[in-house]
């Protein structure tokens, strides 16, 4: 579909799946996170059995100029692997000094945030409650229910995304299930 940035344009996204009939749609196997999760072995088993869906995402691709909003969906699948829960990569903005919104249409989760110097925080995501990741601020959704997690965001078109830092360095925290419950502990990995 083309979208018309200087007239405007309509798009259509389930508010239950985060699917869309116009948007295009991003998928990440497990396979593209190869090294994310903490549990190499449990990750290489659930790749060789059959290698699943983690995420998607509808992005519009908006021009990269400063004025226009790049928006889209993202659908973070119910899984584990090991005792951490699917995830999304994660990112910066290349221009660091940009913001996001992610507003909670269903499923339930968190958002979780760190800053270059390290401070960070777990926001709990659920439906009708929208988190602001401030300037400066990596961030990914962590679905912890048993039904898909589905955000609507929204940031500056022309932010630009570095996964390359996550995907070298990772978070320094992690959500796993202990107990039966979400349990945020320090990444063994972080680097």
């Amino acid at each position: 579909m083309a979208y018309d940035w200087e007239k405007g344009f309509v798009l259509d996204f389930d508010k239950e799946t985060g699917l869309s009939k116009t948007a295009v749609s991003t998928k990440r196997l497990l396979s593209q996170m190869q090294g994310m999760f903490a549990d190499s072995v449990a990750e290489a088993e659930l790749i060789a059995k059959g290698d699943p869906l983690v995420y998607e995402f509808y992005e519009i691709g908006a021009p990269e100029h400063p004025g226009d909003v790049a928006a889209g969906a993202s659908i973070t699948y119910p899984g584990k692997v090991g005792e951490e829960y699917f995830m999304t990569k994660g990112h910066f903005h290349t221009i660091l000094d940009t913001a996001e919104v992610y507003y909670t249409l269903s499923g339930q989760g968190y958002m979780l945030v760190e800053n270059p110097e390290g401070d960070w925080e777990a926001y709990a995501l659920e439906p009708g409650k929208m988190v602001y990741v401030p300037k400066r601020y990596a961030h990914r959704s962590i679905n912890t229910g048993d039904t898909p997690l589905v955000t609507f965001f929204a940031f500056r078109g022309d932010a630009g995304h570095d996964y390359g830092t996550i995907e070298t360095k990772g978070y320094r925290k992690l959500i796993v299930e202990r107990d039966g419950k979400p349990t945020i502990i320090d990444n063994p990995k972080w680097k």
